[in-house]
């Protein structure tokens, strides 16, 4: 009977033991999926970061570049330089657009969609009016005030929508 109850208590001690691996087996499993869902997380913030960054850098660039050929068209000087820069730049800012399309949530596409369809008018409307307006002071400055007014708000509230999605706050 000694016996009997030496065993059945070594295998209490065992089954005890056991289960408690698996216990600690759980737990470490859970704290790896929990360490790994973390990782992509952080990663995914340091990929949309890097994007919007980019992006907005773009954004900014093909807008500043527009208003330096309109510049180049009132003094009519470097016109063909400052035609060229723009068209790199707004190049760079397509490929910058597009993979954002590929990275960012729907929220902040739909500013950026919102601030890309200004851009792209605002450029063709320059493409299609400037070169006939070379020298016409009043009539550039116009179209400079146009992008001002229409255009920049749109980049400012895409920039904003990559803020709030990157969980940014603005100073008081």
């Amino acid at each position: 009977m000694t016996q009997n109850r030496a065993d059945r208590t070594k295998r209490l001690e065992l089954q005890a033991a056991a289960e408690q691996r698996r216990e600690e087996r759980q737990h470490a499993e859970a704290l790896l999926q929990a360490e790994q869902a973390q990782l992509r997380q952080r990663e995914s913030l340091e990929l949309r970061r890097r994007c919007y960054i980019e992006l907005n850098t773009a954004s900014r660039q093909f807008l500043t570049t527009m208003t330096t050929y309109l510049h180049a068209l009132r003094h009519d000087a470097d016109v063909d330089a400052a035609l060229s820069e723009l068209e790199a730049v707004r190049l760079a800012y397509r490929d910058r657009y597009s993979e954002a399309q590929m990275i960012a949530p729907r929220p902040v596409l739909r500013a950026c969609g919102a601030a890309k369809h200004r851009l792209n008018a605002a450029y063709r409307k320059i493409k299609q009016l400037a070169p006939s307006l070379s020298g016409a002071a009043a009539e550039l400055q116009a179209l400079e005030d146009e992008l001002h007014e229409q255009v920049w708000p749109c980049v400012g509230a895409q920039k904003d929508a990559m803020r709030a999605d990157l969980g940014v706050e603005d100073s008081p």
